[in-house]
Order: structure tokens, then C-alpha cells, then sequence
């Protein structure tokens, strides 16, 4: 399981408290109001952010000293973060090597990868000549082949239209289920949560609350979060 224990992350003006457990395989939302620390709980777990207290286990294994590298996670930004001047292929081989130069066990993986997101005959594209969901597909397929036991997305579709968003959403959502990876996903879109998302993190008030039901936290939402949903 991922545990925060007693952590204090501090960003500008501001210190997020968290303590909490996830489950091994969950698929956690996390959301709460523009500015309240949603990112900047993804950013401490994946370890670009220092603690200023406290400690992040994995499977009861501290965590929280190690360098992003060396953390049993992926984790996908809003612009995917895919490099223009690279091919498709080359762009996902980086998930396995910086310097690009994979044996050929690590190709069959690229090319696993494609597959998986509906990409085969994609590789030597490069980024300009797809469409937004197809980019989308191509830093997915990245995070694929890293093999991880845990995956940050944060807000990595918030740029798709709703059906292309939903579309991600539910290839997302079987990867996991395939793999029994764990999910946490930054959202702003209650639906996005609804439909993918078992458990739900509220970050409000400078705490991140322990995970609920999704459906229960929506349809009964504590006051700092019904005026943020309106």
C-alpha cells in the first residue's frame, strides 16, 4: 500500500497536511478547489516536492528519500511532455532508456506498448502529424513500458474534448485493470472522478483527506467541497 504518514508539504505561502493510506490497486480522484495542493500532493509523492515533515512508504518501504527516478512510479503531466523532434517510437523507447538505445526485447516492448493504446504503424510519426487524443495515447504508451506499480496522472486529458476524454479515461481504466497498478489522478471534473475513480482524495482547507467512496463524497460533498462544484 502507498502510505502518507504525518506529511506537511510546503508550496509558496502555504502547508498541505496529509496522512493517509491507499490500497494496491485503488483507483484514487483527487480534487478540490484551484490552488488548494492537488498537484502539489502528486508532486511530493512522486518526489519533485521535499516533505517538510513526515514520510511516504510503498509496500512499507520508505520512499520518501529516494530521487523521482528511483520511485516505484510514473506519473503523466497535462501536456504529456512528448519531445516534437522525436518519432512516435523514439518518444515511448525514452520511457525505458534516456539515450534511446533499447535492445531488441526492449522494442517488442515499444511496440507492446503502441498496441495497447491502439497505436501499431504510429512509430515513425512524429508528434505534429497526430491528432490530440493520438499524442495523449503516445505519452501513455511511455508510462506503459516503464512498468510501474504506481501511476500519477495529473490532469492529462484536461486539454480532449469530453468523448475523447472519456475515451482515455476508459483505456485508463482497463490498463489497470489488466495490470492491478494503483491510481491516483489530479481532476477537476466530478465526472472524470465518477468514471474511473472508486476513491476519492478531497484536498481543501490545506489538508488531504483521507480517501472515501466517490459516489458518497459527490452525492453527500462536505461544505468545502459543494462550494467549490457550485
Amino acid at each position: 500500500m502507498l502510505k502518507l504518514d504525518g506529511c506537511v508539504i510546503e508550496n509558496g505561502g502555504f502547508a498541505l497536511q496529509a496522512d493517509f493510506t491507499i490500497e494496491i490497486g485503488a483507483s484514487v480522484a483527487i480534487v478540490g478547489p484551484s490552488g488548494a495542493g492537488k498537484s502539489t500532493l502528486l508532486e511530493a509523492i512522486a518526489g519533485f516536492r521535499d516533505l517538510k515533515q513526515g514520510q511516504i512508504l510503498w509496500q512499507g518501504e520508505r520512499i520518501s528519500d529516494l530521487a523521482p527516478g528511483k520511485r516505484p512510479l510514473a506519473m503523466l503531466f497535462q501536456d504529456g511532455n512528448l519531445f516534437p523532434h522525436l518519432t512516435v517510437e523514439q518518444n515511448v523507447a525514452l520511457g525505458l532508456r534516456p539515450n534511446g538505445r533499447l535492445s531488441a526485447e526492449e522494442q517488442l516492448q515499444v511496440q507492446t506498448a503502441l498496441a495497447r493504446v491502439a497505436l501499431p504503424g504510429f512509430e515513425t510519426r512524429k508528434p505534429a502529424e497526430l491528432s490530440g487524443g493520438q499524442q495523449s495515447r503516445v505519452a501513455l504508451a511511455r508510462v506503459l513500458v516503464q512498468r510501474r506499480h504506481l501511476l500519477l496522472l495529473d490532469e492529462p486529458f484536461a486539454a480532449l474534448g469530453p468523448a475523447l476524454k472519456a475515451e482515455m479515461l476508459d483505456l485508463v481504466a482497463g490498463l489497470l485493470a489488466e495490470t492491478g497498478t494503483t491510481l491516483l489522478m489530479v481532476s477537476h471534473d466530478p465526472q472524470d472522478a465518477r468514471r474511473i475513480a472508486d476513491q476519492t482524495v478531497l484536498v481543501a482547507e490545506e489538508r488531504a483527506h483521507p480517501p472515501a467512496a466517490t459516489s458518497q463524497l459527490f452525492d453527500n460533498p462536505p461544505p468545502s467541497l459543494r462550494a467549490y462544484l457550485g
